[in-house]
């Protein structure tokens, strides 16, 4: 059975809703998308490969390793081989964090809040068909 549209979007609302009550790490979109293209996708990934690959510039990917570093939940490490390369490595936090939120995603019922009247009559919101 696939999933709609507006079933993923609950399901975002839902897991960045449970995310937000915790008492763990504020991550920004930007944080999270470097996080898990690092733990998702294969590797090695440098910062110059990251911000190829999210289209962002290399001093937005070092802002936001330096706060995942912060958080312990992937750190920098220079590359022996090449000494002009970082390369960005999981921790065993980071991969928790990723379970975790895994877990949530999961547990989630998915159900999307209605769009506001005045907003679908504005224009601003069409419903998926």
């Amino acid at each position: 059975m696939q999933t709609s549209p507006d079933q993923l979007v609950g399901i975002l609302r839902d897991t960045i809703v449970t995310l937000v009550r915790q008492d763990g790490p504020d991550l920004s979109a930007r944080q999270l998308g470097v996080l898990l293209t690092v733990y998702l996708t294969p590797g090695p990934h440098t910062v110059r490969g990251l911000a190829q690959e999210l289209n962002v510039s290399k001093p937005a990917i070092t802002r936001a390793l330096d706060r995942l570093g912060e958080l312990d939940l992937a750190r920098r490490k220079l590359d022996m081989m090449d000494r002009r390369s970082v390369l960005v490595q999981r921790t065993l936090k980071g991969t928790s964090f990723l379970s975790e939120l895994r877990r949530t995603m999961s547990e989630s019922d998915g159900t999307v809040m209605p769009m506001p009247p005045e907003m679908a009559e504005a224009g601003e919101y069409a419903p998926a068909s």
